[in-house]
């Protein structure tokens, strides 16, 4: 899986990125900008995978920019060389663990 999530490092350092509207407006509503979300990538790590993903396969990132703490949400078309941002938002502990990676089992206490 470590190639997948170069070849997505390696779409943003070619600039073959295209923003969906979806994510552009909920970066925008969350004040997380496009350097933001190309420095999480560029410096973060893939911590779940969504191969079954229609049309492209995708995968959830946790980088950090500013010293915060930023999921991004990415597809690719690999034939194509072109990745896709989904979205994008800072980890909500009420879903995740300490770790910002590990999702919380549902029905569990929160702390």
């Amino acid at each position: 899986m470590k190639k997948y999530f170069e070849n997505i490092k390696n779409c943003f350092k070619n600039n073959r990125v295209r923003w969906r509207q979806h994510a552009l407006s909920r970066m925008l509503e969350r004040g997380i900008s496009r350097k933001d979300v190309q420095t999480a990538v560029a410096e973060g790590e893939e911590i779940e995978h969504y191969h079954e993903s229609k049309p492209f396969p995708g995968c959830l990132i946790l980088g950090f920019s500013r010293k915060i703490p930023i999921h991004v949400v990415v597809s690719i078309d690999s034939e194509e060389s072109i990745a896709y941002v989904v979205t994008s938002y800072v980890p909500d502990m009420n879903y995740f663990e300490a770790d910002l990676k590990t999702r919380k089992k549902r029905g569990e206490d929160e702390t």
